[in-house]
């Protein structure tokens, strides 16, 4: 494919440029918002990988076959997407996909109609945990209580330890519930048949690797993921999926549940700690704020203004 990339905000595009292209792909424009970096950046991020820098979203549907959506609003996902979506071309949103029910819906009810979207957190393709699933169960037992975490923030980064979750446990939770707050925040996932997991996520007192503990009836297991091969994991997963070479490595809805189950977390915690059904979420319970992240994350990059 013809990829052009959406917001140079994080780190992620200098890293996942080469990944694209030795996994034979064309990589060819960018565009930035303004969100985090001046135009000085960005152009020096163009001539640097070799990319013609767009004058417009529009102009750069015209130019390639897919969007790579690096911005870090999320909150401004939904709107990045909807020109390549509308003229036929496919999506990657980089983690997380979205911060409200809302936007979730959108992003669902496009590939009901049949937009090729995909992306979140690269934990989700967890190489490490995709070899433990590989083991025969009669050796490795099936999982019945889980625990992921890592560091940093509760959904920006959080998000991953919810993914590597769901990869291990898989879709279909039925209740989220915070279980308070100690150095960091913990929460309870659970579901219909009684397997449960929790998550540690939030800021600590240092930078956390991802990490699981998988309890079965056979063994205990624990799992730290190498950093080194994450994007690829993710990239290998979802970029024929979204040249129309495969079908999607999972569902959409199996995708961005990690997302659900935060935003009932959220919800859980500004309700004294009660328990959310994930089926009584609703677009008018609030999410997390992508605008309000983007700024600090500027301030973080730019102390100085």
């Amino acid at each position: 494919m013809k990829i052009g990339v959406v917001d140079v905000d994080t780190s992620h595009p200098q890293n996942w440029i080469p990944i694209e292209r030795e996994l034979g792909h064309e990589v060819t424009c960018v565009w930035d918002g303004g969100a985090v970096h001046p135009k000085e950046y960005v152009e020096k991020f163009a001539t640097d990988h070799k990319l013609t820098v767009c004058t417009s979203l529009e102009d750069m549907v015209k130019q390639v076959d897919c969007a790579i959506i690096h911005g870090c609003d999320w909150d401004t996902h939904v709107t990045k997407a909807q020109p390549f979506v509308e003229a036929g071309k496919s999506v990657l949103i980089d983690k997380p996909v979205a911060g409200s029910v809302a936007d979730l819906k959108q992003f669902q009810t496009w590939v009901d109609q049949g937009a090729r979207i995909s992306g979140g957190s690269s934990l989700r393709f967890c190489a490490e945990v995709a070899a433990w699933l590989a083991v025969p169960v009669e050796e490795r037992g099936t999982p019945h209580t889980v625990v992921c975490g890592c560091a940093v923030d509760d959904f920006n980064y959080g998000i991953h330890a919810y993914s590597m979750l769901g990869c291990i446990l898989g879709a279909g939770a039925k209740s989220v519930r915070h279980l308070g707050k100690g150095v960091q925040r913990r929460i309870q996932i659970t579901w219909p048949d009684g397997r449960m997991g929790f998550l540690i996520v939030g800021q600590g007192a240092v930078w956390m690797p991802f990490y699981a503990q998988i309890t079965t009836e056979r063994k205990v297991h624990q799992i730290v993921a190498d950093n080194k091969t994450l994007y690829r994991c993710l990239l290998q997963a979802a970029l024929p999926y979204l040249s129309g070479q495969t079908p999607p490595p999972i569902s959409f809805q199996e995708l961005v549940e990690p997302e659900r189950w935060a935003i009932a977390a959220r919800l859980s915690w500004q309700n004294g700690d009660a328990e959310i059904q994930l089926a009584d979420l609703s677009e008018k319970d609030s999410g997390y704020d992508g605008a309000d992240f983007a700024v600090d994350y500027r301030k973080s990059r730019y102390p100085k203004g």
